[in-house]
């Protein structure tokens, strides 16, 4: 697929997703929402892709949400595949969560929005000693009611999430990380070389077990569709048994399955 607002590159093992609208501090469009929704499906797909990598481009915004350029009474301007900004920016936020890969953001700058809902439901957050963290929502007239928010509360507790969304103030990154809102802070120079050293470490690890913990870890809260990912992650590692293949087989093969042999 050719993308025209988002970069996309897969390397050794690391798939890595860059909102490539620097003018406008990354702000998304649709077609970005879409784009990204794209790259993400893609990574989750290939087998070659351990660890994806969420950033943007520039040095000055890893991303600030909606593009409210595009904005009107209606909400944002413009469908990608019928879907409005608003569902599509759910669906990014949905993939990051549930592919069953660790998701890194890699924060290079101004985390506002929508893009601090990004970085917030990725799994880890590594950050530029640059970057700036916030809500804007009640000051631009809009509100994340589902992950920009419930996952906000696990991470810094409900006081100090609320104050993030009622206020809309902005934190430095040394402020984000003591809050339990980052994993590391470095200098600019050193992002890159930070979120490789992670990658690293975490291409090392068994994929299984980091796909069964990820899920594990959102089946208490997500209720049925939790525990659904959870469960179906379980029968993808059931499949490749004997003792499911011998159902497979007996029905290929019009017989009665046997088995007494998996009784244990």
């Amino acid at each position: 697929m050719a993308y025209k607002e988002i970069l996309y590159e897969k390397k050794e093992g690391v798939a890595r997703i860059t909102i490539n609208r620097p003018e406008k501090y990354n702000a998304c469009t649709t077609l970005t929402v879409y784009e990204l929704t794209q790259a993400l499906t893609d990574a989750w797909v290939d087998n070659s892709v351990g660890v994806v990598v969420l950033t943007g481009a520039g040095d000055k915004a890893f991303c600030t949400g909606g593009d409210q350029s595009i904005r009107t009474q209606g909400g944002y301007a413009g469908t990608v595949a019928a879907l409005p900004l608003e569902v599509g920016w759910q669906q990014v936020s949905g993939l990051i969560r549930n592919i069953p890969k660790p998701v890194i953001a890699r924060v290079n700058g101004y985390a506002i929005g929508g893009g601090h809902v990004f970085h917030v439901v990725c799994d880890f957050s590594i950050a530029s000693e640059n970057a700036k963290f916030g809500q804007a929502g009640p000051r631009v007239g809009s509100f994340d009611p589902g992950y920009g928010t419930g996952d906000l509360v696990r991470a810094v507790g409900l006081k100090r999430a609320k104050e993030i969304w009622f206020f809309c103030r902005q934190y430095t990154a040394k402020q984000a990380y003591e809050m339990g809102l980052v994993n590391a802070v470095v200098p600019h120079e050193q992002l890159d070389a930070e979120v490789d050293k992670w990658c690293k470490e975490l291409l090392e690890k068994s994929p299984t077990a980091m796909k069964m913990l990820k899920y594990a870890f959102h089946a208490e809260t997500d209720g049925v569709c939790g525990v659904t990912h959870l469960g179906v992650a379980g029968l993808s590692l059931f499949y490749d048994t004997p003792e499911s293949l011998e159902g497979k087989n007996a029905f290929m093969e019009k017989r009665k399955p046997d088995f007494s042999a998996y009784r244990k």
